[in-house]
């Protein structure tokens, strides 16, 4: 956010954020991704229906759940480490479940 010389308010950046599992029923917004601004290690994840996520540490984290990933992320941290990623490998909804 800025304001600009007349003193309007204007947003500088923005993003969209969409429920992947959701995806099928917007066609027109899957087709505005761009593979190009992604993390190539998460993208391909994303293609084979993993929960990836790069981080900039040493240590890697295999977890089932978000809340699993959250507390061993905070333990690595206070054991004076960093996690280098998280892969999610719990269940997950689809639109099949």
């Amino acid at each position: 956010m800025a304001i600009v010389a007349n003193g309007d308010l204007m947003a500088l950046d923005g993003k969209v954020n969409s429920d992947d599992n959701a995806e099928f029923r917007h066609p027109r917004l899957a087709a505005m991704r761009d593979k190009t601004q992604e993390d190539p290690t998460e993208a391909e994840a994303l293609e084979n229906n993993l929960n990836y996520v790069t981080m900039d540490g040493n240590i890697g984290c295999m977890v089932n759940g978000a809340g699993l990933a959250m507390a061993t992320m905070d333990v690595i941290k206070l054991a004076g480490a960093e996690p280098a990623n998280f892969l999610d490998v719990g269940g997950g909804a689809t639109k099949e479940r």
